[in-house]
């Protein structure tokens, strides 16, 4: 056994945490004196569960559980180790002990010396936080091996002891001159009459602070799902120890809502309590001067959660809510609170503060600096668009079978998410919405919910042929947990395999937004494009294969289904909705490049980070599939869609922060996007295009700015793009990969749209100038239909009504051309064609229309006609 160094970096000085998770928590036996907290597990007062306690950490989730009242790692593999969270080791030079009981459980690992049970002790991670020590903790590893001997770092003992009995043992640390010195005792007597001991000096004050944990260790050689130990009895004392008990993790989480046309829907995310029958979770609100419940909920055995849904909300303030979980423990019933507030939502003249989030691996985690930067915004709601994180987080890869466990396996990675950003949507609303990474892909053409063969293994091939890697009931599961708090889906049908659905509107706060799902109904290109093309993972392999020809080709981008809910979605308007907004997974262009002649994005992790003020040249724009530019067709449908609403469209996943106007038939007929930065960047994808003769940026910006097709050909005008550069702050892995968040504000008084993007790092009080350049942007909502006009109807003065929806037809197709609320008293409608038109003009508050049928466009000077609903 080697001994893990310490990351002496970054000392582990400050364990407190403004978390509360529960109150009048007593699960946690605790032994206090005026300087010196002590405990005591507690295991013995719990039942049976595939979950290890609130005041711990088990890495992996699925790989701890209490059986007959004591904590047992129940596989064998590397680097199993299960963090107390309460409790850490500061500091300074005073003494420490602990002790604990265990018992070695797999036979075929006895008498192998590189197995090992027992402590370690001052485990840091990347971060100074308890939780980052937790998740990616290394310190000093001692204890038994399988061959019986005790050990620290290289050291062994010589004397062994009999691994067919429980082994006790005990650590004694004191600083001596000038280092701290180690006695490791180890007996199969509980009294320790009979003991081998073992002593190091030597060990320096900076290795000791950080977490404490139990570990047990298999190499990963000879690695097996059998139990390894179990672990009972665990003391710990000092002066060196101090206690935060606000820092426990469970058995509820954390809690995300929506509210929608006075329906409150709110999911309660909790720890694997499930084994126990019979818990009931009740949301509370607290009105009046105390706690009512209102709603109560069992335990989804899958995805460990509990769902509320409250009719009629009708509350105009702010309104505390706690979910609460009353838990039978052996030696009474224990309760447990997670506690927020139901935000008061903005009305009609209040601007809606949006905060955006995508994209987010663990190189940052526990990402404490995004909580608290984006707190200082004061955001109304929160969008989490996808890849809440990836098959990399927590460092263990993914268990894809069999499903009870890879229902676990995913719980410990949203669980991290959770963790880090469960103070952005504690006290507001927040859509969250899976994509590729969520289900385990690197890239999803859902295929209508298709099955993917793995036969073949379980990448590129795989997901080539569309559909669904993992097993529907799986999936369902994951959406489950992240999207059934949102409104109920506009139709529930469930696609092929019997996979849920969750495509819906959402009117919060006078916006309505559409959430889409730009991934299940989406075409796999290797099933339609022809064999020439060499299709790997979305990316033609032919340079000679030319996609711009294959605009026709019959390939679904959103599907049926959805655009049917676009098209009904665009017209429907009512007085609680002044603006509108799309959100989906990713957005309707490829904002990337990549060195010419590249066939697929493999490379870019690798790629050279510039220095900032840089231009990067030898980019040629990708033809990645995996973005909505592709297929072209469906691209430029969903575009004339949306557009006829005026709606912002507001995106995740390229990893890339960007805003753009699209483009169908000119550049920038159509409406306006934002694809948010990611949170952690697996991918700095970059947009370098050459710079063709004659071109024209944004004025005052740089040269990648300005009208440019993408690797499809779409049409896009890009006002600002965020590469990666050199920031010169560390991590460097985290920070020069242009990471952090979008803030979108809503201001339906002006019918305008600001739009932000911000650096993880950067304090926006501190420093208001600090965003990525080229933002803020400032647009209005007639922006979003950008398409010049070719005539104007008459002038148009409203009576009697305020801001009234105004709906255009052209009488030649039959067809809608827009409809948006009207601000002021006048509006001059504009239209695309010299053919006669029709106008409406609907009082939202009463449901009263007007028709004005036959109107010409294109006179000298026009008419004014007044429309009074008095």
């Amino acid at each position: 056994m080697k001994r893990r160094s310490a990351v002496k970096a970054m000392a582990l000085t400050s364990f407190s945490t403004p978390f509360i998770f529960s109150q009048g928590f007593t699960g946690i036996r605790r032994l206090f004196s005026k300087s010196s907290p002590a405990y005591q597990s507690n295991w013995e007062n719990w039942p049976d569960l595939h979950w290890i306690g609130p005041e711990y950490w088990g890495n992996r989730l699925q790989d701890w559980e209490i059986q007959d009242g004591k904590a047992v790692c129940v596989v064998s593999g590397p680097n199993r180790a299960l963090h107390i969270l309460t409790h850490q080791l500061q500091d300074g030079k005073q003494g420490f002990e602990q002790s604990i009981t265990l018992q070695w459980k797999n036979e075929a690992l006895k008498g192998n010396p590189k197995s090992y049970l027992g402590f370690r002790i001052g485990a840091k991670g990347k971060f100074a936080d308890y939780r980052s020590a937790a998740v990616f903790g290394q310190g000093i590893d001692l204890g038994i091996s399988g061959s019986g001997q005790l050990v620290i770092g290289e050291m062994s003992s010589e004397t062994k002891l009999d691994l067919s009995r429980p082994i006790h043992l005990r650590l004694q640390a004191k600083w001596t001159d000038s280092s701290y010195a180690f006695t490791l005792s180890g007996s199969n007597d509980s009294g320790f009459a009979s003991s081998v001991q073992l002593q190091s000096d030597g060990i320096n004050a900076e290795d000791l602070s950080g977490n404490l944990a139990i570990v047990a260790h298999a190499p990963k050689d000879d690695q097996n799902e059998l139990p390894l130990a179990a672990f009972s009895d665990w003391k710990f004392s000092g002066e060196k120890i101090t206690a935060d008990t606000k820092q426990i993790f469970g058995p509820i989480v954390f809690a995300q809502y929506t509210v929608h046309r006075k329906v409150l829907k709110l999911t309660a995310q909790l720890a694997p309590v499930e084994k126990v029958q019979g818990l009931m979770v009740q949301l509370q609100l607290h009105e009046d001067g105390k706690w009512a419940t209102v709603a109560t909920s069992d335990i989804d055995p899958e995805g460990r959660y509990a769902h509320f849904r409250v009719e009629n909300w009708d509350k105009k303030e702010k309104v505390p809510y706690r979910v609460l979980l009353d838990f039978p423990l052996k030696n009474g019933n224990q309760e447990f609170f997670f506690a927020g507030e139901i935000a008061k939502q903005p009305n009609s003249t209040e601007n809606l503060k949006v905060a955006v989030f995508s994209c987010n691996a663990d190189y940052g985690f526990p990402d404490q600096e995004v909580s608290d930067h984006v707190n200082l915004h004061k955001p109304d709601i929160a969008l989490f668009l996808g890849d809440q994180f990836y098959e990399s987080t927590g460092g263990f890869g993914i268990q894809t079978s069999p499903v009870e466990k890879a229902y676990l396996d995913y719980l410990h990675k949203w669980y991290m998410f959770g963790w880090s950003y469960r103070e952005i949507f504690r006290n507001i609303p927040a859509a969250i919405i899976p994509d590729d990474h969520d289900v385990y892909h690197g890239n999803v053409w859902g295929e209508g919910g298709e099955h993917a063969p793995t036969d073949e293994g379980w990448g590129y091939v795989a997901q080539d042929q569309g559909g669904y890697k993992m097993p529907a009931q799986w999936v369902n599961m994951i959406q489950r947990t992240q999207t059934c708090h949102l409104p109920d889906a506009y139709d529930p049908t469930p696609v092929k395999q019997g996979i849920g659905v969750y495509y819906t509107d959402w009117v919060y706060g006078g916006v309505s937004f559409a959430i889409l799902e730009d991934r299940k109904f989406k075409t796999a290109p290797k099933n339609v494009l022809p064999e020439e093309a060499k299709v790997t993972n979305g990316f033609i392999q032919n340079q000679d294969f030319d996609i711009k020809k294959y605009y026709d080709i019959e390939a679904d981008l959103l599907g049926k289904r959805q655009m049917d809910f676009l098209e009904n979605w665009v017209q429907d308007w009512d007085a609680d909705i002044q603006m509108k907004s799309v959100l989906s997974q990713t957005n309707f262009c490829t904002i990337a490049t990549l060195p010419e002649g590249s066939i697929i994005d493999s490379i870019v992790p690798r790629l050279p980070i510039p220095r900032f003020g840089e231009y990067v040249t030898g980019d040629a724009p990708t033809t990645d599939m995996d973005s909505n530019g592709w297929p072209q067709k469906g691209r430029d449908e969903a575009v004339r869609l949306i557009r006829k609403s005026f709606a912002l469209h507001i995106a995740g996943d390229q990893h890339l922060p960007s805003t753009v106007q699209y483009g169908v038939d000119e550049f920038g007929d159509s409406g306006f996007a934002f694809a948010g930065p990611a949170l952690n960047n697996l991918f700095p994808r970059r947009w370098w295009p050459k710079v063709p003769e004659g071109h024209q940026p944004i004025p005052g910006k740089t040269p990648n700015t300005g009208n440019y097709h993408d690797g499809f050909g779409n049409k896009m005008t890009i006002h600002a793009v965020g590469n990666p550069y050199q920031t010169g702050v560390l991590p460097a892995l985290i920070h020069d990969r242009s990471t952090g968040y979008g803030i979108i504000t809503f201001d339906k008084t002006k019918k305008a749209i600001k739009i932000e993007c911000w650096p993880r790092y950067v304090n926006p009080v501190k420093n208001p100038e600090g965003q990525f350049a080229d933002w803020p942007i400032q647009i209005t909502e007639a922006d979003n239909y950008g398409r010049k006009a070719t005539a104007y109807l008459d002038t148009f003065k409203f009576e009697g009504v305020d801001a009234p929806l105004v709906s255009v037809f052209n009488e030649a197709t039959g067809e809608l051309e827009y409809n948006l609320r009207a601000s002021g008293s006048s509006f001059q409608p504009k239209v695309f064609s010299t053919a006669p038109h029709r106008l409406e003009v609907k009082n939202l508050k009463t449901g009263e229309v007007k028709s004005f049928p036959g109107l010409k466009p294109g006179e000298e000077k026009s008419r004014e006609i007044i429309v009074n609903f008095g």
